[in-house]
């Protein structure tokens, strides 16, 4: 009788997951490792399968994981080279591929370059640059990785540097320029002695000998230019050229080789120059200007406190004091422009924090030292930003942790404010440089939010991912669109009340910033809200109205939101041409919400009132103070393993049309 072979019973179970999809409770695509895994760089994870779907995880395994990890991270702490971590080490060791390769999910483990001339090498460009973040944010509306950076061409450049330069002002002139830029800079950044810099201009033009000094010229020349760029009117120039060029010519051409022997002066006359740059959007000159103040403050020893023996004037001592710390806040402020390296270490500077100086003399010198203070202490928040977030260094802390740290920094910063310089609702308007210091504020919180936000954007476009986002990154992505909005009202009334300045580089940044993370959050809905979108037409319109006065930084971030807006449009299908919606807009709309205009038309633009929000408001959700509140271990738990931008395959993949649906 023959033997009748028995058929092998057909499987028809589903795929067995695996430990880390099991824990999360999400689908598992099967395989060894499964795609979920091969996406976190667990290529053995899915060695070890759950042998039942309906067998609970162990309390007990839990328990090692979160053992283990802790005993990784420590070793992890313990290797003190990157090429000892690169390959797997001696007994007791570990790989550096065994930590998770979260480091920001804005960029991979390359550096970013685009070409802007066929004969020049490419310009470096740091993901901190909010210009870089809209890159990225148009890369995936179109799908295409590939899609363009747009070049900054809008600045003034070294040939028009070259044409001519002026003489001194009359006195009279000269007297305004210089009270016209301390009534500007004075309450914001310390950059002189006010009523020294007054004498010493009123002895130059009793005394005409002492305009042979270049240091002394450099100085005032530098003051005339912000003198003139911030008294000029909203006119458009008839040459083109910023207001105060021709004075920050021939303070440039005074400074063509730096002192050996430096003094106080030439920190203040660099500082001064930096800072003018950018109303020309020269960031790399201002970048580097900064960078020789912050050479010659070190050789100077402003990092140091010195002794009172060697200077005994105690205002020279704040001086010198204030001096430094506004070397420090520049360095901070315009790293986090660029995305460049920090120049100098926290820990290597050993000099105190500003005080108050007990002497009736002092008042008419320095500005508020409660002000001084919170500006420095806020910089620190943002040179940390960009340390955790934007450094390419293997971190030992998870990028949820980092963001943790961050954020309850920025939440001791707001607890810790005097109250004379919170936004009052009773202060109406603000002050201008109250404004401008939680506008930075505001700005710190996107910077160290807005990768977490374009986290939640590719999570919603992938439709076959059935995980729902874990609650932080809701819950930073709620706290990016907070302050984003918070500053688009704040710019909107500064507009409105016509204090807003034509020609500023900074409020221009933070006004394109917000914009950009607005537009994320109306493709949102469930985080966000699509009538953010509106903002998206606002920051258009005034920029635009900015760049046609001759705002060279407007100009670029107009072109940069032209960009955006067009790509919308043409993904998506639900944005309108700028230019239609414009000629559909009566032409005096926006000019009429500023100063001196005609009746504001209540239709022609949306602004949401900056009384609607107030900075601590993203600080005190539920959600926000749960994530504060948690542990090393909990945030380890939490943390989302597909967090993380491969430069090869996860931009190419994102779908250009999600937005049709």
């Amino acid at each position: 009788m023959p033997v009748t072979k028995q058929q092998p019973k057909r499987d028809n179970k589903k795929p067995i997951a695996c430990h880390r999809c099991h824990a999360h409770k999400v689908k598992c695509s099967g395989g060894q490792p499964c795609s979920r895994c091969r996406r976190a760089g667990c290529d053995d994870e899915c060695q070890y399968t759950l042998r039942d779907r309906k067998l609970k995880v162990q309390e007990s395994y839990l328990d090692e994981l979160l053992t283990q990890n802790a005993q990784l991270r420590e070793q992890l702490r313990s290797i003190s080279t990157p090429q000892s971590s690169s390959a797997t080490t001696a007994e007791g060791s570990i790989p550096q591929e065994s930590y998770p390769p979260v480091q920001n999910p804005l960029h991979g483990e390359r550096a970013w370059f685009y070409p802007y001339d066929p004969s020049a090498p490419p310009i470096y460009m740091g993901d901190a640059a909010c210009t870089a973040f809209a890159t990225r944010l148009r890369q995936f509306l179109t799908g295409d990785p590939n899609t363009a950076h747009v070049a900054r061409t809008q600045y003034t450049p070294e040939s028009s540097l070259l044409e001519g330069a002026t003489q001194w002002p009359g006195l009279a002139q000269a007297r305004l320029l210089v009270r016209i830029a301390f009534n500007q800079l004075s309450r914001v950044y310390h950059l002189f002695l006010r009523k020294s810099t007054i004498e010493h201009l009123e002895s130059i033009y009793r005394t005409p000998s002492l305009r042979d000094d270049p240091a002394v010229m450099c100085k005032f020349f530098a003051l005339f230019a912000l003198g003139e760029v911030y008294s000029s009117r909203a006119n458009s120039s008839s040459t083109g050229r910023v207001p105060g060029t021709l004075y920050y010519v021939r303070a440039m051409g005074l400074i063509p080789i730096l002192p050996e022997r430096p003094g106080v002066i030439h920190v203040e006359s660099l500082l001064l120059l930096s800072l003018y740059s950018y109303f020309l959007n020269r960031r790399h000159s201002a970048y580097m200007l900064v960078g020789s103040a912050m050479r010659l403050g070190l050789i100077l020893g402003l990092n140091h406190n010195i002794p009172e023996r060697q200077c005994t004037d105690p205002i020279e001592r704040q001086h010198r004091v204030r001096l430094w710390w506004a070397i420090y806040v520049f360095d901070r402020m315009y790293t986090s422009k660029f995305g460049f390296p920090l120049q100098i270490r926290d820990e290597d500077i050993h000099v105190d924090m500003p005080t108050d100086v007990a002497s009736p003399a002092a008042e008419e010198q320095f500005s508020d030292t409660a002000y001084s203070v919170a500006s420095i202490r806020l910089s620190q928040i943002i040179g940390q930003t960009i340390d955790k977030i934007y450094c390419r260094k293997q971190h030992a802390e998870s990028f949820l942790q980092r963001e943790q740290q961050l954020l309850l920094a920025l939440q001791d910063w707001l607890k810790s404010l005097p109250e004379h310089i919170k936004l009052r609702s009773e202060d109406s308007p603000p002050p201008k440089h109250i404004v401008s210091l939680h506008l930075q504020f505001n700005q710190c919180v996107i910077l160290a939010t807005r990768p977490i936000l374009l986290h939640a954007l590719l999570h919603h476009s992938n439709r076959d991912d059935s995980e729902d986002l874990p609650q932080p990154v809701i819950t930073l992505s709620e706290a990016c669109i907070h302050a984003a909005r918070h500053s688009h009202a704040l710019i909107i009334e500064e507009w409105v009340n016509g204090s807003l300045p034509m020609y500023g580089y900074f409020y221009a940044q933070y006004f394109f910033s917000s914009c950009i993370a607005l537009v994320i959050s109306s493709l949102l809905p469930t985080i966000g809200n699509p009538a953010d979108l509106e903002s998206l037409d606002t920051a258009i319109e005034i920029l635009h109205r900015m760049s046609e006065h001759g705002n060279l930084a407007a100009a670029e971030f107009y072109e940069n939101l032209k960009r955006v807006k067009k790509t919308l449009a043409t993904n998506s299908g639900v944005v309108n041409d700028s230019h239609e919606r414009r000629s559909q807009t009566p032409r005096h709309s926006l000019a009429s919400l500023s100063a001196g205009g005609p009746a504001a038309d209540p239709h022609a633009i949306s602004i949401v009132p900056a009384t609607g929000y107030t900075t601590e408001m993203a600080f005190l959700e539920p959600t926000m103070q749960d994530f504060l509140g948690r542990s090393e271990n909990e945030i380890d738990a939490i943390q989302p393993y597909d967090l993380f931008i491969d430069d090869h395959a996860t931009i190419a993949a994102w779908p250009a049309t999600m937005w049709t649906s």
